[in-house]
């Protein structure tokens, strides 16, 4: 009886380690989709800007050649 509790210990003892580990994995892993989640906000934003300032008004723009 007293070496299956000592068994269950171990085995108790493991899964702690294992859980904190993968509990750091996770925490890890959130922070790095947040910091993406960041980057990729503000690609988006400096993207839309560049493309709103490249494009010109029909206004301005000038006729094709064969006109």
């Amino acid at each position: 009886m007293e070496a299956r509790a000592t068994e269950l210990e171990i085995r108790l003892t493991h899964m702690e380690v294992t859980i904190d580990v993968l509990d750091k994995t996770i925490i890890t892993q959130q922070v790095d989709i947040d910091r993406l989640k960041l980057q990729i906000s503000i690609l988006e934003k400096k993207l839309k800007s560049a493309t709103e300032s490249q494009l010109a008004d029909e206004k301005d723009e000038t006729p094709p050649p064969h006109y």
